[in-house]
């Protein structure tokens, strides 16, 4: 992450690591999120599957992989705007495929932005790479 470009890596990972931090006793740790990598515009979280993420057919819930997506485009998202809050006013989801175990990961990049406006996109795929997921999302700027 070099959200000034001028911030030094030092800076940048202990901010990160304070953010997720700050995110563990909220809905992002009760879900299990990790945080992978953040750089610029792009984020990579994870998630390792548990009984509990799985729907009555034995695959991850499509409400897990859409808040994967959420979760992973709102952290660009409060990356790009340091010291506002944003909120998510749009979310497309496209399923894909299913997975009912092992790690997911989700990366989402910004890709476009405005005064008020963030626009994102991001994919899950499972521990082989395969593509679960796509989605885009817009955030609104509240501050």
């Amino acid at each position: 992450m070099n959200d000034s470009g001028n911030e030094r890596p030092r800076d940048a990972r202990k901010k990160l690591e304070a953010l997720e931090a700050a995110a563990r006793p909220t809905f992002w740790g009760f879900l299990g999120c990790e945080l992978a990598s953040a750089d610029g515009d792009k984020a990579v979280i994870a998630l390792q599957v548990r009984p509990e993420h799985l729907n009555l057919a034995g695959i991850v819930h499509g409400g897990v992989l859409a808040s994967l997506l959420d979760n992973a485009m709102g952290l660009v998202a409060i990356l790009a705007c340091p010291g506002e809050r944003t909120v998510t006013t749009g979310l497309n989801v496209h399923y894909l495929q299913s997975s009912s175990e092992g790690r997911l990961t989700c990366e989402a990049e910004l890709i476009h932005r405005t005064r008020r406006t963030l626009t994102l996109e991001a994919r899950v795929a499972d521990n082989k790479g395969e593509l679960l997921v796509w989605g885009s999302g817009t955030f609104r700027r509240v501050t």
